[in-house]
């Protein structure tokens, strides 16, 4: 991280700017009137003056890949004897562009220790590995007869005689925080009415339980009630009716969220919690998330839960665990070779977590005891047989019905204690539900525990009742494996409901708020580290009185907002317009604030004298780098305008690493020079601005080559189109259900191309009709420089039911083998499998994918998530955007008509086998684009076997190349124009550098104890230390990069602060780790997230 000054002056520009005719004649082509008055049929003399000048636009385009490889051997060259040579960029007699050599060369040193954690351990293998369950199943989908997805289940009537059954009915309530309704409406309407009636009812009867999970829904009502409410709430949770279970913020989305926002709204619930009721949740509740990620069972076990339940799985993998008994599991992480990520899991055998599908097989029989359902109210069975009310003449009879169920139920799980849900969205909001369910329930209940001849024992519960019963029966205590139950790695996507009904669609649904949320995470961060340290350095300078504490509170609103747009109807695009429109507008408000924030901060921290600080709300002393003027708008560059008074600016490097970046700057004027901190000229490309920055977005390339080496890699790319099918159910917000394979993009007119080239980087833009795309190569010795920097800004709005894809086509053998991440945390395997539906093989990627065989392995970097799939050898397939006219029936009511203009941005990195390639790693890619105006891309050819193993890993330059691609640098001008600024000096944060697989999740200060809108002195600092592949090549990385076996001395981390306590804890701070120590020095295994509460002084 470093906050740096950088002083732009007026004067010569210091570069050429390349102007190529040929595309300023294709522009007239392409704008030719008449040609559009012909419907675009050319006349042949046209078509042959357009081949002439393709013709002639390949001959260039080869010579400007010459160019630029010689760039970068010239760049090679120069870093080994650069006395004497000139401090800009200037051309060599070959016509090439050569820059002033980076002055400290990178350097790699990795402990072989560190490259072992990769290559896997000796551990046990788990008996469950969910690739393998994948293979195995035939997903024939037979009828299963009342269980339709499932099967007859038959008992014994003395199964119970020597142990009876357990059985745990736990109420609940699935409130969205929105979804049809916006958070506020369904507040206002359902949610402060369900948690006023709990406060009621729950106090007549002490046998009553309930749970409860969005936090977001609880502050909002808490804040509302009165103190002795909130005594009640607090004895009602203190003697176990009442259970928090999870304790999120929301009930996150396990697809498209990344690991950070996870765990932020996991903390934030829990910090909530602890503040206001004092209870630290157990068990993790997730009923509703549309398949599930196993980085959730990380995050929980790493928050000290100890049991979880999960819901939504494909039904064929439910009934194979059903008829196994394999339901209950502990599940663990592929990468751990002992137990320590351990954490017992239930599913849910059944459709629903809804009444109807919760109390045993038979839907028709469980909806007859849903009580909310008797006769005379607004809903009611659909299999045609109502509940009825339980009396002392039937009784005898329904509780036997009903028994029968449970037991059948029963004997889907390993123990004889059964968890029993009774629920659905927005339940008991009305004190006659809450009479109708408990009070029938108990008179059932109060039947089967007075007939020892039945064997069972029935009653309320909480998630947290039933997962001690079960630890009690098997005689273990929570946390650890009951014997017998099985392990299991792996996760739960893709996720179908019925049919070849598959939820894959929302993996890309509304990419523009996808997009908007990474934004908006990445200043969160930025702005919770940047606050630390400089109220840290306020409050030892003794001027934290002048600081604006006030940012804090807009933090914690921001934190909020963040985490609000994590739930599974927010994020994956699967709510209605109004309130997409609404978390919209919580995300643009929020994203203001930050910027804001950073600017406070920024600016104390590079005052050179600190006293002459002064925060002026209504008069900042650093501009923004950008703005939207709406919340469905792109962003806008901030223009610095220059003239011959000099112009200051501030960039933020929010990585802990250091890095070379090229900084994008928008200027009034092409006379312009940028000179360092120190005077120094800096190298600087002028370029043209079209319209707005977002508007020149990659194109078209076939191969891509690393300097030093003959042999390419081919490369190509084709958009592709899905349309959807003819029959009733078509696709939606939800799912996707395309009408065949892809067929190619046919716009109606050929692209418009433009070329740029220059010292530090070259780009192709190509206009088609619904999408713009760039591809840029950075000519720069940094990490920017060892990737394809690709972006599309697509526009759909014109279409009906067309989903854009974009398809990467290359010669590696990957068979049907591909590798997608799982919340930017971990990497899961993938692999195509022919016996499912098309839509079946694809899969979320927030942040990567990749495709390898035993010579290279290429990665598709992505800013933010869509779905992926590779359904040949050799591709890699995203969804850039969908949109859909009908509603795909899952309760949404509406199709996807709100698209956006959307900008997705990518980078292409291409790497090799150590063992394969000898050659110099220095890469360069070059696109020798345009072969043909099409997009070529046929199928590669004979596939090599990849290794089986469950478990694979970005490499370091992977990791930093995503951290590049997801924290950009921010620029931030001195508002000031005249007279000039007070002096700025350079911040830098840290004494050294950080171990290259060390990553600062978060420095975020907690809340003052009395005042939750100030910070306190204390705050979390959350480390990850990543796992990588030493096995691909790691010279020349373009960052300096050592690991220390996972040591790393917090004492002298931050430069000019001193640590005054650091308390390793769980990772949301509820539990310590240990005492508090006077020793600095910490150490983390790969893979591991910690937390620590430290105090910064």
């Amino acid at each position: 991280m470093k906050l740096k000054k950088q002083v732009t002056v007026c004067g010569a520009a210091i570069f050429c700017v390349a102007v190529f005719s040929l595309y300023l004649m294709l522009d007239r082509v392409q704008h030719d009137p008449a040609r559009h008055q012909s419907g675009g049929n050319f006349p042949r003399s046209q078509i042959s003056v357009l081949q002439n000048r393709i013709e002639q636009l390949e001959q260039l385009l080869e010579e400007n890949h010459e160019i630029i490889s010689h760039i970068k051997d010239s760049v090679l060259e120069l870093t080994a004897h650069a006395e004497g040579q000139p401090a800009l960029p200037h051309h060599t007699p070959n016509g090439s562009w050569v820059l002033p050599p980076e002055s400290r060369p990178s350097f790699l040193s990795v402990s072989p220790q560190d490259c072992q954690f990769a290559l896997g351990g000796k551990g046990q293998s788990p008996d469950l590995q969910m690739l393998a369950v994948y293979s195995l199943l035939p997903f024939d989908n037979q009828d299963g007869g009342v269980w339709k997805q499932g099967f007859d289940i038959t008992y014994e009537p003395n199964e119970w005689d020597t142990e009876p059954l357990q059985v745990f009915v736990v109420p609940h309530s699935h409130n969205d925080p929105g979804w049809i309704k916006t958070f506020d409406k369904y507040y206002y309407d359902q949610t402060q009415h369900i948690l006023n009636s709990m406060v009621l009812k729950m106090q007549e009867d002490p046998r009553r339980r309930f749970i409860w999970s969005e936090i977001s829904f609880f502050s909002k009502w808490w804040d509302n009630i009165s103190a002795q409410k909130r005594a009640v709430v607090r004895r009602l949770v203190g003697n176990g009716q009442l259970e928090m279970v999870t304790g999120g913020w929301v009930m996150p989305d396990e697809a498209n969220s990344h690991y950070f926002a996870m765990i932020d709204q996991l903390i934030e619930g829990h910090q909530w919690l602890e503040k206001n009721i004092g209870v630290t949740p157990r068990s993790g509740w997730a009923v509703d998330p549309f398949g599930h990620s196993s980085t959730m069972p990380y995050l929980l076990k790493r928050s000290n839960l100890t049991g979880m339940l999960i819901q939504r799985v494909h039904y064929a993998i439910k009934k194979h665990f059903a008829a196994t008994q394999n339901l209950e599991f502990m599940w663990r992480q592929t990468w751990d070779t002992d137990s320590s990520t351990d954490i017992f899991c239930h599913m849910m055998p059944f459709y629903s977590y809804d009444v109807p599908h919760t109390c045993g097989p038979d839907p028709k029989i469980c909806c007859q005891f849903d009580f909310k359902r008797l006769p005379g109210g607004r809903i009611n069975c659909p299999w045609k047989v109502p509940p009825r009310a339980i009396t002392d003449a039937n009784v005898a009879e329904r509780a036997q019905l009903l028994l029968d169920q449970y037991r059948k139920k029963s004997r889907l799980y390993r123990s004889k204690v059964l968890l029993v849900p009774l629920g659905d969205d927005f339940r008991y909001d009305k004190p006659q539900e809450w009479d109708a369910q408990f009070l029938n329930y108990q008179r059932i209940f109060d039947f089967l525990n007075s007939q020892p001849n039945l064997h069972v024992q029935a009653q309320f519960g909480t998630l947290s009742d039933y997962f001690d019963a079960l630890y009690k029966k098997v005689g273990i205590v929570p946390g650890m494996k009951p014997p017998g139950f099985p392990v299991l790695s792996g996760d739960f996507f893709s996720y179908a409901d019925r049919e070849d009904h598959y939820w894959t669609g929302y993996y890309t649904s509304r990419p523009f708020y996808k997009s908007l949320d990474r934004v908006l995470e990445a200043h969160l961060r930025g702005a919770e580290i940047l606050f630390s340290l400089a109220l840290a350095h306020a409050r030892r300078a003794g001027a934290d009185g002048t600081y604006p504490l006030s940012d804090y509170a807009l933090l914690s609103n921001a934190r909020r907002n963040l985490g609000l747009f994590q739930h599974h109807d927010a994020i994956t695009g699967t709510a209605k317009e109004a309130v997409a429109i609404d978390y919209g507008v919580r995300l643009l408000h929020s994203l203001m604030n930050l910027k804001h924030i950073i600017i406070n901060a920024a600016h104390y921290l590079v005052l050179g004298d600190k006293d002459t600080y002064h925060h002026d709300p209504a008069a900042p002393f650093l501009s923004t780098d950008d703005t939207r003027p709406s919340q469905d708008s792109l962003p806008e560059r901030t223009v610095v305008k220059v003239d011959i008074s000099p112009r200051f600016l501030v960039v933020f490097n929010p990585l802990e690493q250091e890095r070379l970046s090229v900084v994008r700057v928008l200027v009034n004027s092409p006379h312009v020079r940028v000179l360092s901190e120190e005077g120094q000229p800096l190298p600087a490309q002028l370029s043209a601005h079209w319209g707005s920055d977002t508007d020149t977005v990659p194109g078209i390339y076939q191969s891509i080559r690393r300097a030093g080496e003959e042999r390419e890699q081919r490369v190509s790319s084709e958009f592709l189109v899905y349309g959807t099918r003819a029959s009733k159910d078509k696709s939606g917000a939800y799912l996707f259900l395309p009408d065949g394979e892809a067929k190619p993009y046919a716009p109606n007119d050929l692209p418009v191309v433009r070329v740029t080239e220059g010292p530090l980087f070259s780009e192709v833009t190509s206009y088609y009709q619904h999408v713009q795309t760039v591809v840029r190569l950075y000519n720069v010795p940094g990490v920017e420089g060892l990737s394809l920097d690709v972006s599309c800004l697509v526009d759909i709005r014109d279409q009906i039911n067309m989903e854009l894809a974009l398809r990467f086509s290359t010669d590696i053998e990957s068979e049907d083998t591909f590798f997608t991440d799982l919340n930017g945390f971990q990497i899961q395997p993938r692999r195509y499998q022919q016996k499912l539906p098309l839509q079946a093989n694809f899969y979320p990627m927030p942040t990567m994918a990749y495709i390898q065989d035993a010579q290279s392995r290429l990665t598709l970097h992505t800013a933010q998530a869509l779905g992926v799939s590779s359904l040949g050898s050799g591709q890699l397939e995203v969804i850039l955007d969908r949109r859909l006219i009908q509603d795909d029936n899952r309760g949404l009511g509406q199709g996807l008509k709100d698209n956006k203009r959307t900008c997705n941005r990518f980078r292409i990195l291409l790497e090799r086998r150590t063992t394969t390639s000898q050659s110099s790693s220095f890469f360069s890619a070059l696109a020798s684009m345009f072969k043909a105006l099409g997009f070529p891309g046929a199928r590669t050819g004979s596939p090599e076997v990849q290794d089986g193993r469950p478990v694979s890993f970005p490499s370091l330059l992977s990791h930093i190349t995503s951290m590049y691609l997801n924290a950009e640098a921010l620029v931030m001008p001195v508002a000031q124009e005249k007279p000039a600024p007070p002096a700025l000096r350079s911040f830098t944060p840290l004494s050294s550098t950080l171990p290259c697989d060390f990553h600062i999740l978060n420095l975020r200060m907690l809340q003052a104890e009395q005042d939750e809108s100030l910070p306190s002195a204390e705050a979390a600092l959350i480390l990850h230390r990543k796992g990588f592949d030493c096995s691909l090549e790691a010279k020349n990385l373009g960052f300096n990069c050592t690991t220390s076996q996972g040591k790393l001395a917090l004492g002298s981390l931050f430069q000019g602060l001193e640590l005054g306590s650091v308390q390793p804890t769980s990772l949301t701070l509820m539990y310590p780790l240990g005492t508090a120590s006077n020793s600095t020095n910490i150490h983390l295994d790969p893979m591991e997230i910690a937390t620590f509460r430290i105090r910064l002084g």
